[in-house]
């Protein structure tokens, strides 16, 4: 029987066919086809089914059918016919009943399988025909084989105890199909003799470790691509020494001493097993009276040693007093840090000394313990008492004709002089602080509202009063602060603002969206706040924004606590400005309340940073334990400062300077494993090398810093230096390795701050000294732009010469725009301590100006005309 009978075209589309009518097959003699397929009254039946298949390379696979009693048969396809010109067919006789059984084959190639693109894998099934009828067979499924390179987790050395038990844990490779696993020791086939257990999840279990399980272990992944090998863990099984029977005591000698000696062999420390504690050699005094008088006579001289010895003590100790005075009444002053005289982020750099803790390691070097180390420390306000001088000089510089006369105004500084409260515990409670009648006619009092907040996590507050000078309020090292503009209260009145910061979990942004914080909620009031100009605040954050993976909203917490949405950070609005940074964003607000930046991913590319940090610290209750904890927290300076002050309380050091990694969207969990431990001098606890934090726990962390400990025991006291590495790394994501080398040993303990001005208790400061502006500076610019000309110098070029080049129509419903302006350029420069940035832009935009007068040597009546001509 040929296929071409059957009537259908073959014209139609490359290899499939849309249409098959069974009424087309030929019409034989009933008898003669029921003689050669058997009965009339029966439906095929299918032999053979096509079986599911996986493409290796570029080979093609072969689906196969056997049915009878059939006419036809034919392959569909994904739910389309396949041509007929791609089937393969035959018939043969059924040697033991003498039916005709038909038999059908056809080919599929890795590019229809990869040109598929549906809800499910490629499928195919055969569909016979019959006089009564059809009959269908399974779908076999067609997939593509693969085994990737890498393993989601490799097996770690482990040291154990005898008799203790091991885990190697091992995650072979993606693969399809998934690939079988199998254990080699020492490159040999593992076998299982009752005592090792590889378990159904790929895992190696030993329960009862002996001498003979030491080795080099090896997960094999294989399926039918490849075969794949791990990374060897080396497997020490050790026996820690005891000590044997105690020999006789030998004769006394002639210092009236006996000895007597034991050996470490009951049993023998092997494989870097702990030696035993105690000395071997036991030395003890003869009694009896035959040594009396050697024992009087050494006292004696015992006596007379320690009084000579204490007067030279005491009389070095005098000679070196006077000549230290001396040497220090040369200088005439005390040394002082000049950090405490420079403001802003001030560089710190420190040198360990020799046996100090060295920070930064090279691993295929010795650490140099001399290099100095800089760190870059939170915001902490500027106290140079020339700044306003100096910085009108630099902008008087391209605008001469902006010189201004007077004295600049007082700054007042309030001061928290609680040294508990940062880094460590609570700001005090200021709710029923009295208002002096001093403050003016309309004095608003804190707190006239109860502030809604969940109380899940500590506060940080900050709080001072401000009137029409306006001035700054910060929450040292976390990153939030407030500008309150001059003029922004009115003239007579005061108000006592504050700042509160608080964790919020990210379960309670919404119930319905994929949004987690990026940042701490921050409420600022009080709530009957009355401004007449916007307020900015600053929020450091933890997105990656250099991408277009994230959706940036800015919310407001309502009564209810629920959370709704005030801008897009994309968005055109006049209510509301934000300016996203790399870092940390700055919002122009004009409402009280508790507002926080959140995030929606949208792809899987979308990333958080995460700040890694390592720190460790002895163990008080074993003279001979050490604990590294590594902390994986939102890289904000409000997260770290927390983890900071934990360190502090339990008398924690940093040992590795913090490291930033980013943390992708990707559903993937993250993996912390400590590697390089130095075998014969240390030893880890079992089942801690490797530890893991599901994505779920890393992606809404701001709830709570991850932490994972490595609790680490030296064999001796002699061994005092640990150095080993901590990898932190997303499967099938970025990786980073923390590097420790350090002293264990209490009195070889180096001080590493960790941050340099970590104890600045300024919260607030009013006043010209908040501003980097001067206030005259700012009042003739904002005077000069805010008016159109028709030389198009108005507030719309200064916003542009400052790289403010979107949302504009917010500043033109300001009253005064370039004043607004003004607000957001000091709130984004208020860690820098020079007015570069609005020099640049005045000098472009006055250029010509600023070259005329300077080369006339203008009086200041012509600065004046000069500065009108250039507005």
């Amino acid at each position: 029987m040929q296929c071409a009978c059957l009537g259908l075209g073959g014209a139609g589309g490359a290899g499939h066919f849309t249409s098959l009518n069974p009424s087309h097959l030929p019409e034989r003699g009933a008898r003669g086809e029921a003689l050669q397929h058997g009965q009339s009254g029966t439906l095929p039946h299918f032999l053979e089914e096509p079986v599911d298949a996986y493409i290796v390379k570029s080979n093609p696979i072969k689906l196969r059918c056997q049915a009878r009693p059939a006419l036809q048969i034919f392959f569909k396809c994904n739910g389309e016919w396949v041509h007929q010109s791609q089937h393969m067919s035959q018939e043969h006789t059924d040697l033991r009943t003498g039916l005709k059984i038909r038999e059908v084959m056809i080919n599929v190639s890795r590019q229809q399988v990869e040109d598929f693109h549906g809800p499910e894998d490629y499928w195919c099934l055969c569909v016979a025909w019959s006089h009564l009828g059809t009959s269908k067979s399974r779908k076999a499924t067609v997939r593509i084989a693969y085994l990737r390179k890498n393993f989601e987790q490799d097996p770690q050395g482990t040291e154990v105890p005898l008799n203790g038990m091991i885990v190697l844990h091992c995650r072979p490779p993606e693969g399809v199909p998934l690939a079988e696993v199998e254990w080699l020791k020492n490159e040999e086939p593992l076998s299982s003799d009752g005592v090792v257990d590889a378990r159904g999840d790929h895992n190696l279990i030993i329960s009862e470790a002996r001498l003979s399980d030491s080795g080099n272990y090896t997960c094999v992944a294989s399926n039918i691509v490849a075969k794949r090998r791990s990374a060897t863990a080396t497997v020490v099984v050790y026996v820690d020494g005891g000590w044997g029977e105690w020999s006789m005591w030998s004769a006394c000698s002639s210092d009236c001493e006996r000895q007597r000696s034991r050996d470490c062999t009951a049993p023998e420390p092997k494989h870097g097993g702990r030696l035993c504690d105690g000395v071997a050699l036991a030395t003890d005094n003869c009694t009896g009276g035959l040594c009396t008088q050697s024992v009087e006579n050494s006292s004696d001289v015992a006596l007379y040693s320690g009084l000579a010895a204490g007067v030279v003590t005491v009389v070095l100790l005098i000679i070196a007093v006077t000549l230290y005075r001396r040497s220090q009444s040369e200088y005439g002053v005390d040394v002082i840090d000049s950090s405490a005289l420079t403001g802003g982020f001030q560089s710190f750099s420190f040198k360990t000394s020799h046996q100090a803790n060295p920070l930064l390691i090279n691993s295929s070097m010795q650490p140099d313990l001399t290099v100095s180390r800089t760190y870059t420390s939170p915001m902490c306000f500027q106290d140079s008492i020339d700044k306003e001088l100096m910085a009108e000089h630099s902008l008087l510089d391209p605008l001469p004709d902006l010189k201004v006369k007077g004295v600049a105004e007082r700054a007042e500084y309030h001061v928290m002089s609680h040294p508990q409260t940062f880094p460590r515990g609570l700001a005090p409670d200021y709710r029923g602080v009295a208002m002096g009648t001093t403050l003016g006619r309309r004095s608003k009092n804190l707190f006239t509202t109860q502030v809604s907040l969940t109380p899940s996590r500590p506060l940080h507050k900050a709080t001072a009063v401000f009137g029409q000078a306006g001035g700054r309020l910060v929450v040292p090292n976390t990153g939030i602060s407030l500008l309150v503009p001059h003029g922004g209260i009115a003239e007579d009145t005061t108000w006592e603002m504050y700042m509160i910061i608080n964790q919020q979990d990210s379960s309670t942004v919404t119930q319905d969206e994929p949004e987690i914080f990026l940042s701490p909620a921050v409420t600022y009031g009080p709530p009957g706040l009355d401004l007449s100009c916007p307020i900015a605040m600053t929020i450091a954050h933890c997105a990656e924004v250099s991408a277009d993976n994230w959706t940036v909203r800015l919310k407001r917490q309502m009564q209810d606590n629920k959370w709704e949405e005030v801008i897009s950070v994309d968005e055109e609005s006049t209510s509301c400005y934000c300016l996203l940074e790399a870092h940390r964003c700055h919002v122009l607000l004009e409402h009280p309340g508790c507002y926080a930046l959140v995030g929606e991913p949208l792809n899987q590319e979308a990333a958080k940073r995460l700040r890694l940090a390592v720190f460790g610290s002895p163990d008080t209750c074993n003279s001979l334990g050490f604990t590294l904890r590594v902390y994986c927290v939102d890289d904000t300076p409000h997260a770290f400062q927390e983890v900071a002050t934990g360190e502090r309380s339990r008398g924690g050091r940093l040992l590795e300077e913090p490291k930033m990694m980013l943390f992708r969207g990707n559903t993937f969990s993250l993996q912390v494993s400590i590697q390089d431990i130095p075998q014969l001098l240390w030893n880890i606890k079992p089942f801690t090398t490797c530890q893991e934090f599901s994505f779920s726990q890393v992606w809404a962390s701001n709830q709570r810093p991850l932490q994972c400990a490595f609790p680490l025991e030296r064999y001796s006291h002699s061994s005092s230096q640990l150095s080993c590495k901590i990898s932190v790394r997303q499967v099938k994501g970025e990786e980073q390795i923390l590097q420790v080398y350090t002293s264990v040993v209490e009195n070889e303990k180096g001080v590493v701050p960790f941050f340099t001005q970590s104890d600045c208790t300024i919260t607030s400061q009013t006043g010209s000294r908040a501003f980097k502006i001067p206030l005259s500076i700012r009042q003739r610019i904002s005077a000069t732009f805010d008016t159109a000309n028709a030389k198009g110098k108005d507030w719309q070029l200064l916003a542009q010469k400052l790289h403010i080049d979107r949302n504009l129509c917010y500043f033109a419903c300001q009253e005064s725009p370039s004043s607004v302006i003004l607000s957001l350029w000091e709130a984004q420069h208020q860690d820098l301590g020079d007015l570069d940035s609005l020099a640049s832009a005045l000098e472009e935009i006055g250029k010509v100006q600023s070259t005329r007068i300077a080369t006339l040597g203008c009086t200041r009546e012509e600065q004046d005309s000069e500065f009108t001509k250039l507005g």
